[in-house]
Formats: structure tokens, sequence, C-alpha cells
């Protein structure tokens, strides 16, 4: 296009898109409508308490019944052989990184990573068999549990406390004996 058959820019006014007022009423209607009892409809302020929730009740994780989570004996025996397999080194720690708190994690990832140094590259060992879980459920979403497990020569023990949390079990304190 050139510049003769460009045509000249025409500036329109902007469409109007909020909706007209409504108009307050005067003086004289207000002391009216005062005085035949009609009381005219006032709009409340809302009621909001920004004190009774902070953003991690309301966004962090949210607690999860039991009744609504998968049997906690049968997922304890599980959670609990996959963490013994992560601390002796033949299981990948991000296995049960969603399954377990940070601080669980932490100690079953170190602990693990240590048991592979130490192996240097050797075959597998024995795999380690979970012969009994047993539950208790001190509240309606928590379950503690304790798993005996045979390792090699040795009979060990688990303790586990499991938290119903975003609607699955999750590790949060661990001992070993």
């Amino acid at each position: 296009m050139t510049a003769s058959t460009l045509r000249p820019l025409r500036v329109l006014p902007a469409t109007r898109h909020t909706p007209p007022g409504i108009p307050l009423p005067t003086h004289e209607q207000g002391h009216a409508e005062r005085t035949s009892g009609a009381t005219p409809y006032v709009q409340d302020a809302l009621a909001v308490d920004f004190a009774a929730a902070d953003d991690e009740q309301v966004f962090g994780p949210q607690p999860t019944h039991a009744r609504d989570l998968p049997d906690p004996e049968e997922w304890a025996a599980h959670i609990g052989q996959a963490i013994i397999e992560v601390m002796h080194g033949t299981r990948p720690p991000s296995q049960v990184m969603r399954w377990t708190t940070p601080e669980v994690y932490a100690v079953v990832a170190r602990r693990g990573s240590r048991a592979a140094r130490r192996a240097g590259g050797r075959g597998p060992r024995q795999r380690t068999r979970v012969t009994r879980a047993r539950v208790c459920e001190p509240a309606p979403d928590v379950a503690e549990a304790s798993v005996v497990l045979v390792d090699g020569p040795r009979v060990r023990a688990l303790a586990l406390r499991l938290v119903g949390r975003d609607g699955r079990w999750v590790v949060e304190a661990l001992q070993i004996g």
C-alpha cells in the first residue's frame, strides 16, 4: 500500500461497559421512607475472619480419615518392605518419597546411600521378608504399625507411624530395631 491509498485514522469514543448507576434518594425521599415505617434494604458488610485459617491450613496437607484409605496393616507391610530395601541400597529412595515425610525420607535415603557405597557393586544380598504386621489406630487419621522382618539371619522390628494425608497413608515416624 502506498501513502496515497491509506485512509486517515478515525478516533471514535470508547463504548461504555459499566452499567448506569442507581440514583441515590434525595433527602426528602429518605425522610419520607423513614417516617412511613418502611425499612429500606441496606447491604451489610461481609463477615470475613482472616485470622481463622492461614494459607497452610487451607492449602496445605489435608487430613484423611482411615476409613477412606487402604487397609493399614497390608499397607504397612508393603511400605516396610520398601523402606528396608531402600535402606539396604537395593531400591532407589525416590520410590518411597511420596509415601514419607521429608524428615523420614532424608533418614532413609541417607542410610540407603551409605549401604550402597559399602556394597561397592557386589551382587544383591538376600531379600528381607516381612513375616508379620500389626496395627493399632489411636486416632481417626493415624495408624501405628509394628512390622516384623527377617533380614538374613536376623529378625528385626520396624515401628511406623502412618498418617492419613491427602488421600494416602504417609510414614511420619520410623524406628528400626
